[in-house]
C-alpha cells in the first residue's frame, strides 16, 4: 500500500512495513508549525538528490522546554519517515552505539538464574530485529535507557557464565543507531554531548558521514539513503560540556532553539489547553519569558520553557491560584534554591510582573463569584 504523501516526502515509492508505518510521528491537532520546522524541511526536500549537498545531520540546540523533541518527531511526520531516539549519557560504551552479542541459554540454564534476569533474557531470546536490544529491556523492565544499557551489560556477563562449557548459539542485537541507520528512519539522538569515552564519539562521527558505515560483528552496514539524523542538545551552560567539534562539523543544518514569540506562545498554549482567556495567557506568557531570562542571566541550571508554561496554564484553567501554581508549575521548576528563587522574583518585581499577577488573581476571583451568582 502506498503511503500518505506529504508535500516534503523524500522517498515516495518506498515502501514501509506496517511497523514502520506505526513509528511514523501523527501530528496532534494542538501542533503549530513553526518557522524552524517549515526551514529545515524545504531545506532537506531541496537538497535531497543533490549528491554531496545532501543534507541529512540536523542540529537542534537550545533550552529544555524548546521544542527540540517536538521539531524532531514533526520532521518524521513531514518526511513520512519512523521515528525513534536515543538518549546518551556520559558511560555510554561501544556495544551502545553498535549493539551487543549474547549467548542463548537453554531453558535449564535460564532457570538458574533470578526471575528478573529471566524474563529479560526471555524476553530478548522471543524478541526480533524491529525493536533494539536496550528498547526490548527498557519496555518490559521499566528503565531508562541508561538503565536499559546498564541492564544489557548485566546480562551478558549472567550469559556469559552461565553458558560456560556449552555449545551454545550467539545473537546479535543491533542498537537503536544500528537499526535507524540501516532501515533509513529519522533518529533523534539527544544530548550527545554528555560523552565522555572518545572512541564511542569517533564511531558516531564516522557513522555521521553521508557514505559513512558501521562495522557490526556480523557485517559491514552502509548508511541508508533515507536515514535522517537530528541531534538534540541543551544550550551549554557554565561547566557544561560543549558538543565534541568533529560531531558539529558533520552536520548540514543547525537551528538556535529559544521560547517562541509570546504570540506563538499563547496561540499553541490555547490549542494544547483549551483556555482561552488572553488576558491572563498574556501575563503568563510574559513571566516565563522574563523568567527564561532571568536564569540565564544569573547561570540557574533550570530552564522556564514551554512545558511549564501548558502545566501551568492548565493549572490556571481548572481554578488553581495564578500566583501559587506559579512556584508549582514554573519556579520550583527551574530551583528551590531559596538565594536563586530571590534572583527570580526580584527580576519579576522589576518589570511589574508579580503586581500583575495578583491583580489577575483578583479578576480572576471576581470573574468567578460573577458566573457563581449567575
Amino acid at each position: 500500500m502506498k503511503e500518505h504523501q506529504s508535500r516534503y516526502h523524500l522517498s515516495p515509492e518506498r515502501q514501509l512495513t506496517q511497523e514502520e508505518r506505526s513509528l511514523i510521528w501523527k501530528k496532534p491537532r494542538s501542533h503549530k508549525e513553526s518557522e524552524q520546522e517549515r526551514r529545515i524541511s524545504e531545506e532537506i526536500a531541496r537538497n535531497w538528490n543533490r549528491g554531496e549537498m545532501k543534507i541529512a545531520n540536523i542540529l537542534l540546540e537550545g533550552d529544555a522546554g524548546s521544542g527540540k523533541t517536538q521539531l524532531a518527531k514533526a520532521l518524521s511526520a513531514n518526511f513520512g519517515l519512523p521515528y525513534t531516539k536515543v538518549t546518551c549519557f556520559a558511560d555510554m560504551d561501544k556495544s551502545d552505539i553498535i549493539g551487543a552479542i549474547l549467548p542463548v541459554l537453554n531453558s535449564e540454564r535460564l532457570e538458574e538464574l533470578e526471575p528478573n534476569d529471566q524474563a529479560a533474557l526471555k524476553a530478548l531470546y522471543e524478541g526480533d530485529s524491529f525493536q533494539s536490544a536496550a528498547s526490548i529491556l527498557a519496555d518490559v523492565l521499566k528503565l531508562t535507557s541508561e538503565e536499559a544499557a546498564w541492564k544489557l551489560k548485566q546480562l551478558l556477563k549472567l550469559a556469559v557464565e552461565h553458558a560456560d562449557g556449552e555449545n551454545v548459539e550467539y545473537r546479535f542485537y543491533p542498537s537503536e543507531i544500528v537499526r535507524a541507520y540501516q532501515h533509513g528512519y529519522l533518529l533523534e539522538i539527544q544530548e550527545p554531548n554528555v560523552i565522555r569515552d572518545a572512541a564511542v564519539l569517533m564511531a558516531l562521527n564516522s557513522a555521521l558521514e553521508l557514505d559513512g558505515s558501521i562495522n557490526l560483528p556480523t557485517e559491514v552496514i552502509h548508511r541508508h539513503p533515507d536515514f535522517i539524523v537530528v541531534i538534540t542538545t541543551n544550550r551549554s551552560y557554565a561547566g557544561a560540556r560543549p558538543l565534541n567539534e568533529a560531531l558539529r562539523d558533520r552536520i548540514q543544518h543547525a537551528e538556535k532553539m529559544d521560547l517562541p514569540s509570546k504570540a506563538v506562545m499563547i496561540e499553541r498554549a490555547i490549542a494544547k489547553t483549551g483556555y482561552q482567556n488572553e488576558q491572563v495567557l498574556d501575563v503568563l506568557a510574559e513571566i516565563i519569558m522574563t523568567l527564561d531570562i532571568a536564569a540565564r542571566a544569573n547561570a540557574i541550571k533550570g530552564v522556564a520553557g514551554m512545558r511549564s508554561f501548558f502545566y501551568w496554564t492548565d493549572a490556571v484553567a481548572a481554578g488553581t491560584p495564578v500566583k501559587a501554581s506559579l512556584y508549582h508549575k514554573v519556579i520550583y521548576k527551574i530551583t528551590t534554591d531559596s538565594e536563586e528563587i530571590k534572583l527570580l522574583e526580584e527580576a519579576l518585581n522589576r518589570h511589574g510582573l508579580l503586581e500583575s499577577l495578583e491583580q489577575l488573581e483578583k479578576l480572576l476571583k471576581k470573574n468567578e463569584k460573577l458566573m457563581i451568582s449567575n
